[in-house]
């Protein structure tokens, strides 16, 4: 009887989209150039920022941390659906599902809090327009650490407690990467401790952010509306439209699986949505509804054709 209540799975199968056999190559191809497009258009973000002065703010420079960020999180998950995909390696070891859940959740943690320090940097920006720059640039690299030492910490707590909880079969995880949930639901022992951390972390890491943003969008809007000239409520809003954007797709998905984790078969497609398309848009979010990234982009296109034609 103490041998069935130990552990003895050695590894998982993630059956990820295999109730689509039919449309495993086109999945394959769409996830393929969905994971290219995203890191090419990341890291264009991040070289545009780099090499740009006139990009050279505190809120670019959120701007750019959060790109690297997206290269990440999508680099963690997407890879491995690949291969389950195009070859069918669907197993995964126990400890190196265990460290993508870690991973994952660190960097949508991250991601999280980022989204705030990002909103917050918006919010000091039109509150405090004389004292922004100077206090900022000071704080700034503090700023973009913190989220990922909120990361970093506040993962590894659910992960060693799903972690130890007993595997002695099954081993099918209904999903296209290593989440706690489905873990949870595979677990011989008792997982009301594990739900319950998650749940609590959910509401931390997801929840709580999504309230600070909320509150700070509120006196945004307040603050934007007491500027008497169009032109200047124009060009506050528009410093704001892009991240309201990405924090509405990111968060809603993301609430709705986490902070009421039922593993149900929509939250796999929900996971889909906030893991691997909202990384996509992003970069397309912020350069086509961003004047001065667009200009910097254009601009450096422009000179690229020069050189060619010399």
């Amino acid at each position: 009887m103490e041998d069935i209540n130990n552990t003895v799975v050695t590894d998982f199968i993630l059956l990820a989209f295999e109730d689509f056999l039919q449309f495993q190559i086109l999945l394959f191809v769409a996830c393929l150039f969905i994971y290219i497009t995203c890191i090419i258009g990341n890291l264009i973000i991040f070289l545009l920022i780099l090499v740009d002065v006139s990009l050279h703010s505190p809120m670019y420079y959120f701007i750019s941390r959060f790109s690297i960020l997206e290269i990440f999180f999508v680099s963690i998950i997407v890879p491995k659906l690949l291969d389950i995909l195009i070859a069918g390696r669907n197993r995964i070891g126990f400890v190196t599902c265990f460290f993508q859940l870690y991973c994952a959740d660190t960097t949508g943690i991250a991601e999280c809090y980022l989204l705030t320090v990002m909103v917050f940097d918006r919010h000091f920006a039109i509150t405090n327009p004389l004292q922004y720059l100077i206090i900022m640039s000071h704080c700034s690299t503090r700023l973009a650490v913190f989220p990922w030492i909120v990361g970093l910490v506040v993962a590894l707590i659910p992960t060693i407690i799903t972690a130890s909880l007993k595997f002695c079969g099954p081993n099918i995880i209904d999903h296209f990467f290593c989440d706690l949930a489905p873990l949870q639901n595979l677990a011989c022992s008792d997982p009301f401790v594990s739900n319950l951390v998650t749940s609590i972390a959910a509401i931390i890491v997801v929840l709580l952010p999504f309230i600070l943003i909320i509150g700070f969008y509120t006196h945004i809007i307040i603050m934007i509306l007491k500027i008497k000239s169009v032109e200047g409520k124009r060009k506050a809003f528009s410093t704001c439209s892009s991240h309201l954007i990405v924090s509405s797709l990111f968060f809603c998905t993301g609430i709705t699986v986490y902070v009421k984790p039922n593993d149900s078969q929509h939250d796999k497609f929900l996971a889909f949505v906030y893991t691997i398309v909202v990384p996509l848009l992003n970069p397309f979010i912020y350069t086509f509804r961003n004047r001065d990234v667009k200009n910097v982009f254009f601009k450096l296109l422009t000179n690229f054709k020069l050189i060619g034609k010399k």
